[in-house]
């Protein structure tokens, strides 16, 4: 399995997942949150032709994750994955003629040789759900755009060989920020967007005993840098500072290949 982002940040979110299938390759693309244009050009920059992608699973109906999904699965044909609350809350789309699939926010589906593990988190949607992919080989966690832990996304998260982890905030650049005070609150809130300390605290109580890659994600241009994400997570695993990747807005973060890594573990 290997993995890649398009890019992560509140303009637009997209990740890449990939698995042999035989002799041929299983792709399959986590949130869209970009224009056509630019997710062709995104993909592109990762050698992938956009109908080469098997399906589309869609975390939730926020325009940086929805934003770009049903007008790049109609232009390239792909099928779209997404919970019932995330479809009803996307009603205003015009389905007709794209290949939807409903899924529930606890019950696993494949597609291809990826097998496909939702849980339901707390974030400000409808029916809010993250995921764990697996070839059956490596185990490949994604926690973005949640407020707060729960037994059941630690749970989740469990026994992975790579994590990627929304690192959104500094909590103290956010309470300094020009940001109004609803929103600071909204962000800082149960059902926003974890801190760098945050999802430090999860990463540090989860089982760690296959962990190889983590990456940092979503993190925000005003209230948080990359250095700061790096150590929050360097600090939780006891790892280097250049062995956390950071996802950032712009480019993403290139082909992780879980295959071919040779890091070791960090609990070894």
């Amino acid at each position: 399995m290997r993995f890649a982002s398009l890019g992560s940040g509140s303009e637009g979110n997209a990740l890449v997942v990939e698995a042999a299938d035989g002799s041929s390759v299983c792709r399959v693309m986590l949130d869209c949150g970009f224009g056509l244009k630019e997710s062709e050009a995104r993909l592109a920059r990762l050698a992938i032709a956009p109908a080469s992608l098997a399906a589309i699973v869609v975390t939730h109906e926020h325009g940086d994750h929805i934003g770009g999904v049903f007008r790049l699965a109609r232009r390239y044909d792909i099928a779209v994955w997404a919970s019932h609350g995330t479809l009803q809350a996307a009603s205003r789309v015009d389905l007709d003629g794209l290949r939807v699939s409903a899924c529930s926010s606890n019950t696993p589906f494949s597609i291809g040789p990826i097998a496909i593990q939702p849980f339901p988190v707390p974030h400000d949607a409808k029916e809010p759900t993250q995921f764990v992919f697996d070839d059956g080989v490596h185990r490949l966690g994604v926690l973005t755009d949640v407020g707060r832990a729960t037994s059941h996304i630690l749970d989740s998260l469990a026994g992975c060989d790579a994590l990627v982890m929304e690192c959104n905030h500094d909590s103290a650049r956010l309470e300094a920020s020009s940001y109004p005070f609803p929103l600071k609150r909204r962000i800082a809130g149960d059902f926003g967007h974890l801190s760098n300390d945050a999802a430090g605290d999860i990463v540090a109580r989860l089982d760690r005993s296959r962990l190889r890659r983590l990456v940092a994600a979503h993190l925000s241009r005003q209230n948080n840098t990359a250095d700061l994400a790096r150590a929050a997570l360097a600090a939780a695993t006891g790892w280097p500072l250049d062995r956390i990747d950071v996802a950032d807005q712009a480019a993403g973060v290139g082909w992780i290949d879980l295959a071919c890594d040779p890091a070791t573990s960090a609990e070894q």
